[in-house]
């Protein structure tokens, strides 16, 4: 298996920073990191820059213009870019555990795509969290860390195979990548925060496969911040209704759209050979060379 880590982030240099340092305290790496920047500012890019230095592993941003929340898009466009049969996706504010990588290896599995759980840092400690140096057993008998019971990692994993909505979750997933392309990546109809990672696990579920729920593996810690806008979710989730009653599996406007249309069907496994991506994406103008 090669598997390309995906971080979702916009305009939060400093929890990016502390997720990318929890990656440098990784048992094992993924084979490559895609930066999925829902169109950060300048300081986003040299927070970047600067563990693109650090890192052994290839670091590369994906970057699009500022729109407001396009979540989907910009995860599709980093998935396009992705050279790895398995796809991880990790939010920009959720810290992993030490294993998070080695555990989805490890809990990867054919027919299946992968959600993992999440704890809490509460918001007036996030400053002070510093992966691979916070005591986090004693964190959590401070009251530092919420949902306690997901920031443990006990010798023999909690699993769940089914196909319904619960604990659904964009921020923990892991997907082989043809499966991911199959359904074509998620649906960018979905504008403001909200439904699509459960749109992408229904057009899954349609598809055949069943989610398998993971507890006390691939733990991430979320740096508790401010909730974004609400504004859009009646609208996705009435979008959601539609895609569970239709059965559909394939959304319209979705990931084939960064391919080489010759080329859709990904490589069964290794990585993927150069010619099988569209143009580089849109980079910031004022970085351009």
């Amino acid at each position: 298996m090669n598997a390309s880590l995906i971080i979702t982030t916009y305009n939060q240099p400093e929890a990016l920073g502390k997720v990318l340092s929890g990656l440098q305290h990784q048992t094992t790496l993924p084979d490559e990191i895609l930066i999925a920047d829902d169109g950060s500012t300048e300081t986003t890019r040299a927070v970047v820059g600067q563990w693109q230095m650090k890192l052994s592993i290839p670091v590369r941003h994906v970057w699009h213009e500022d729109k407001g929340f396009r979540r989907a898009a910009i995860a599709n466009k980093a998935a396009a870019q992705a050279r790895g049969n398995y796809l991880v996706f990790l939010d920009g504010d959720c810290v992993p555990h030490k294993q998070f990588i080695a555990d989805h290896r490890a809990m990867a599995e054919r027919g299946h795509w992968v959600q993992g759980r999440r704890c809490y840092v509460r918001k007036q400690f996030v400053k002070e969290f510093m992966p691979g140096k916070t005591p986090i057993f004693r964190w959590m008998l401070k009251g530092r860390i919420a949902f306690t019971s997901k920031a443990l990692r006990f010798p023999i994993p909690v699993v769940r195979r089914d196909q319904t909505q619960h604990a659904i979750m964009g921020c923990n997933m892991g997907f082989w990548r043809d499966n991911f392309m199959a359904v074509n990546g998620f649906d960018e109809a979905y504008c403001g925060w909200g439904c699509e990672d459960k749109d992408i696990a229904c057009r899954l579920y349609h598809f055949g496969l069943r989610k398998k729920l993971v507890k006390h593996r691939a733990i991430i810690f979320h740096l508790d911040h401010p909730l974004a806008s609400r504004e859009q979710l009646a609208l996705n989730c009435k979008r959601l209704d539609e895609t569970i009653h239709s059965k559909k599996i394939r959304c319209e406007t979705g990931v084939s759209q960064y391919l080489c249309p010759s080329k859709f069907t990904p490589a069964p496994a290794a990585i993927l050979p150069e010619e099988f991506f569209a143009e580089p994406l849109e980079q910031p103008a004022a970085l351009s060379a």
